[in-house]
């Protein structure tokens, strides 16, 4: 079973629906390429104000009730509420393409890593260093030299991965992420993000459903 996961590390319904995606991710018989957006990196990015920081609250608060994933209080006043803060999930992305070229099947652990270190933990993982540090403490030392001074290939694999995963939500009419998309011998075909948040074997039985 082949997946694709579109996803942005900021996204808190993303944090959201990491569980889900990591039951996925631990089954032999699945193949899971994860596909960054760039939702919320470049063009996307923004100074964390008061007026942003009460709207993402609100946000982590409908996340929280639904999934159960913490938002800690650390959280809000470390990042959230961080004076002059950003909100910029190019760094984390970068991070995670370098990940994926030096040591390619712990791409997802890093990504629940980095989200882990921002809503529990109230680490800013938009900070460059910050992000140096979690992929050291990951023993992911080769990868943290490159994202440290990138070199040409990481910025465009980078990028490239970036305009992919854009092309692919405007092929599916896809409004937003997380979403999940599943290869079939009809081509990939999106799978309801409402499944993403629940449980795991009724994602099965769709996945299985219709890659049949």
């Amino acid at each position: 079973m082949q997946l694709t996961y579109l996803y942005d590390p900021l996204c808190g319904w993303c944090y959201g629906a990491t569980p889900t995606i990591a039951k996925l991710a631990t089954r032999p018989d699945v193949t899971l390429e994860l596909m960054p957006t760039g939702l919320f990196s470049g063009a996307g990015a923004r100074r964390m104000d008061a007026n942003f920081a009460s709207f993402a609250c609100e946000n982590d608060q409908r996340i929280a009730k639904l999934t159960g994933q913490v938002f800690s209080k650390s959280y809000r006043n470390n990042v959230l509420n961080k004076p002059n803060g950003s909100f910029d999930s190019g760094p984390a992305g970068l991070a995670i393409t370098a990940v994926q070229m030096t040591a390619p099947k712990q791409g997802f652990a890093t990504l629940k890593s980095l989200q882990s270190a921002r809503y529990v933990d109230g680490l800013d993982n938009s900070d460059t260093n910050v992000v140096i540090d979690i992929l050291r403490d990951l023993d992911l030392d080769e990868a943290a030299k490159l994202y440290a001074d990138p070199t040409d290939e990481l910025i465009s694999t980078y990028q490239n991965a970036i305009r992919q995963g854009q092309r692919l939500m405007q092929r599916f009419g896809l409004n937003g992420v997380p979403s999940l998309l599943i290869k079939t011998g009809r081509g990939d075909e999106p799978i309801s993000s409402n499944l993403l948040y629940g449980d795991v074997n009724l994602l099965t039985a769709e996945l299985n459903a219709v890659s049949a």
